[in-house]
Parts: C-alpha cells; sequence; structure tokens
C-alpha cells in the first residue's frame, strides 16, 4: 500500500470551499482506499489530507482523471499553499486490509 498525508492551507476564511470541493471529488477513485479530510483545530486555514492507496501509480495516475483536474481548477483560487506531505507505507488497521504484501 501507498499513504500520503499532507497539510494544505486554504486561504482565508476560504477552509470550508475547499473541503467541500474535497469531498465532491474523491468519491469512486480507482487504487484509492482511503481519503480522509480533516480540519485542525488549532488553525483555521489548515486542512489535513490522509491517503491510502493500492499503489504509487494509481495514486499518480487519479492526478489525470478529468474529474481530478476539474477539482484542482475549482479548489485552486482557494488554497493559499502546501505546507509539506509525507509519503507512507500502510501496512493495516480499522478499514484496511492486512498490508504486508508490499
Amino acid at each position: 500500500m501507498y499513504g500520503l498525508i499532507g497539510k494544505m492551507r486554504a486561504a482565508r476564511g476560504q477552509r470550508d470551499a475547499v473541503m467541500d470541493v474535497l469531498r465532491a471529488s474523491t468519491g469512486a477513485l480507482p487504487g484509492c482506499l482511503s481519503y480522509i479530510i480533516a480540519r485542525d483545530p488549532a488553525d483555521a486555514d489548515a486542512i489535513w489530507v490522509t491517503e491510502v492507496w493500492t499503489d504509487a501509480e494509481s495514486h499518480k495516475a487519479s492526478l489525470q482523471l478529468p474529474e481530478v483536474q476539474a477539482a484542482i481548477a475549482k479548489a485552486r483560487p482557494f488554497i493559499a499553499g502546501f505546507e509539506f506531505q509525507v509519503e507512507t507505507h500502510p501496512v493495516g488497521g480499522f478499514g484496511l486490509a492486512d498490508g504486508n504484501a508490499g
């Protein structure tokens, strides 16, 4: 499995708008096992995104999907930046199959 955890910053007062676009565009993405969007309780403009994919290739391919490209274009005016992103290798947990195979 392939994972990403990232923190993005919405333009001041636009966090809900960004999260609405993310929620609307993260339905059935091929290879996506989990896509969690969370508010940062200590920062009114920060958004945390935690993703689990079957593999890195599935994540990369998702960025080319027309619906994902449209969501990026729609959210871009409301995003101030990306603070950081880290790759992980999930091994399982509640809601995920055992990932020992990769």
